[in-house]
């Protein structure tokens, strides 16, 4: 199979929540010795974003997201060992990412966190469902360059903003970063963030452009 036929594949397999297809495509893709980012990016986060698309127009039901979560959560975990980590002279930054307090959604916030190792930065994932103070506890404990958030539901979105209040009342010096289905550039030019990612390729941009140059 060509790139092209894996990534569609990839996005066929998770829109239908079929794990079996999708472990099938990462196995081609190491197989083959393809760069799994493209088909991560392209393919399965694509699928994902579709997946979000029906279930807002409520053409799927919350078991079917959840199949199709699934689907990509296998294929991710044989992917992830074969990504190149750039070979960079010292890491770009320090980012702590989750999905914000009442919000227990986590395959995107999972998916940018890869990426963004991916590309020099040293990660901490807090998971999903994660109190302002623990952001703030960690952000502190690691000297983080960016505090990234997720939300997925209009009503955890008020936690970012939250977040954002903290953060200053805090005096950190920290970036800030949001994303999520329920997120817009809009809502985080209102709340102060510093960066807003549209889907993976866009978060990784913004996170690069918020931290100085590796040496």
């Amino acid at each position: 199979m060509s790139k092209d036929d894996l990534i569609k594949a990839a996005i066929e397999a998770v829109v239908a929540g079929d794990d079996e297809a999708a472990v099938n495509v990462a196995n081609r893709v190491v197989a083959e010795g393809l760069n799994p980012v493209e088909i991560i990016a392209d393919g399965f986060a694509a699928g994902m974003i579709k997946v979000g698309d029906l279930f807002a127009k409520e053409d799927y039901a919350l078991p079917e997201v959840l199949l199709s979560a699934d689907a990509m959560q296998k294929a991710l975990d044989l992917l992830d060992p074969h990504i190149p980590r750039q070979d960079v002279k010292k890491k770009r930054g320090v980012v702590v990412i989750g999905t914000v307090q009442g919000d227990i959604h986590e395959i995107g916030k999972r998916i940018v966190g890869t990426m963004l190792e991916v590309y020099g930065f040293e990660v901490h994932d807090l998971g999903a469902d994660v109190s302002t103070e623990k952001f703030i506890e960690k952000a502190k404990e690691l000297k983080a360059d960016i505090v990234a958030t997720s939300a997925l539901m209009t009503t955890t979105m008020m936690r970012q903003k939250k977040l954002e209040e903290a953060l200053k009342e805090a005096g950190l010096s920290v970036k800030t970063m949001v994303g999520g289905a329920a997120v817009t550039k809009e809502w985080a030019d209102l709340i102060g963030a510093d960066g807003y990612g549209q889907d993976v390729t866009e978060a990784v941009d913004v996170a690069v452009k918020l931290v100085k140059p590796v040496d």
